[in-house]
């Protein structure tokens, strides 16, 4: 295996909103930081969850909206224009056990004074048949992100899932459809008393027990029907649905990582207090990486700021 001469005083891991954020920071700073875009990291594109989004109405600047692609190469024009050096490769692997680190991609290992993790989550996805043609032609699994948009006001909107995200999404959703139908898989849900009280007093949604998606259906272009089955009974019955929202969860993208970094149970980066530093000094995490909260792109743009910042000012001491 080969390994690069020079060590780089920053590398990025990432190249979603937080990558590309920590990248315009660090190479305005002169730290000419290198950037691991990824090749399919995940099963997602060079850019991150942005780019299998369509219109992204909710990111300053853009009053009119933007299409999520357009938004990211944007993004990474910027950081080119600055200095950053950008690989599109996906790391296979680090040592964080000393310093310089070693990041390893496809049969190069590179050296590093300072590594920021920006490599996001995925979305959980159930790959329901007929889900390939209809992603973000009425399926999302982000409603804050996507509820508003004009194809699901007024619309009969369906949510899957039965823990706080999916109680926190329907009654998001409840502002805008004609009604919201939760489908959960068991006959309680796993959400906090707060959230459930949340959505029971909601008379906009109704849930559905002990029922599985089993197909979505469209009319080709978007979706306007979800198969569902009632595990306990067979029963089998076709909803109208504007929308589909997934509400199942994120994978932390952070398998690379070895264990070599702090973890909540889940997998997310642990970040102390209010700043992006891990628990290995020169070593920061920002994005969706180690936010489980708010999953948005302004907030990761925040953190990947952040963590440039605190790279700059950690090799400066």
């Amino acid at each position: 295996m080969a390994e690069q001469n020079n060590t780089e005083r920053v590398i990025i891991i990432g190249s979603g909103p937080a990558g590309h954020t920590a990248a315009v920071y660090a190479a305005r700073a002169d730290l000419e930081p290198l950037m691991f875009e990824g090749f399919m990291a995940g099963g997602v594109a060079a850019g991150g969850q942005l780019t299998t989004t369509t219109d992204v109405e909710n990111f300053p600047g853009f009053p009119q909206g933007i299409e999520g692609p357009e938004l990211m190469d944007a993004m990474r024009e910027q950081s080119v224009r600055f200095g950053t050096r950008i690989k599109t490769e996906t790391v296979d692997s680090v040592d964080l056990s000393a310093r310089p680190f070693k990041v390893t991609a496809g049969s190069t290992t590179y050296t590093a004074e300072t590594v920021i993790i920006a490599t996001g989550a995925t979305a959980k996805r159930l790959d329901l048949p007929g889900e390939d043609q209809y992603w973000q032609r009425g399926m999302s699994a982000c409603a804050v992100c996507d509820g508003a948009l004009p194809i699901f006001r007024d619309k009969p909107l369906v949510v899957i899932g039965g823990g706080d995200s999916a109680c926190e999404e329907a009654s998001y959703l409840a502002k805008f459809g004609s009604s919201v139908t939760m489908l959960v898989r068991r006959d309680v849900l796993r959400a906090s008393k707060a959230m459930q009280k949340r959505v029971f007093d909601n008379p906009k949604i109704n849930i559905m027990w002990n029922t599985n998606a089993v197909e979505v259906l469209g009319d080709g272009k978007l979706l306007n029907q979800v198969r569902v089955t009632n595990n306990k009974t067979g029963e089998e019955q076709t909803l109208d649905a504007g929308g589909l929202f997934y509400a199942i969860g994120h994978e932390p993208n952070t398998g690379f990582l070895a264990g070599q970094l702090s973890m909540d149970e889940t997998g997310y980066v642990i970040t102390e207090g209010k700043s992006t530093a891990t628990n290995v000094p020169g070593v920061f995490a920002c994005g969706d990486v180690q936010d489980k909260t708010y999953r948005q792109a302004v907030t990761a743009a925040g953190t990947g700021c952040m963590a440039a910042l605190e790279a700059e000012r950690f090799l400066s001491e």
